[in-house]
């Protein structure tokens, strides 16, 4: 195969991959359908055990946050809420540990919800992959 031939091939395979492997649709009213199983998420804060994924952008959706955030086999991980946030559990157990002692156990279908300045863990036995809605969108 001729190197031009080659470049084209793999320019082609590119386009192919981004454009099949999106995770968005997008409307120009700004309504979107996001394919969550498309979606590949990454360690946070340098952990290997708390991997997320933001799903929309500030510039996407100014209000309201979400994203995808998985936890691996007997992850535990301390946070402080800035913000309001829903959790809806897709796979395994989510548990949020509440200062009071309180354990939250979520299945998959299950919402957990925290108010903001809310001080908990996020914990799982086993992997879990949930999605959370936070309010409001600039939290940081």
């Amino acid at each position: 195969m001729q190197p031009q031939e080659e470049l084209i091939r793999e320019i082609v395979r590119r386009v192919m991959t981004q454009t099949s492997g999106q995770s968005k649709q997008r409307d120009s009213s700004g309504a979107m359908l996001i394919h969550t199983a498309s979606v590949t998420t990454e360690p946070f804060e340098g952990r290997s055990d708390v991997r997320l994924c933001d799903l929309t952008t500030l510039a996407e959706a100014p209000r309201m946050g979400a994203g995808l955030m998985e936890l691996l086999d007997g992850a535990d991980f301390e946070w402080t809420l800035t913000y309001d946030e829903y959790d809806y559990v897709m796979e395994g157990t989510l548990e949020i540990v509440l200062d009071s002692g309180t354990v939250l156990v979520g299945q998959p279908g299950d919402v957990l919800y925290i108010p903001k300045n809310t001080h908990i863990h996020f914990r799982t036995p086993k992997e879990t992959r949930y999605v959370y809605f936070v309010y409001p969108a600039n939290w940081q």
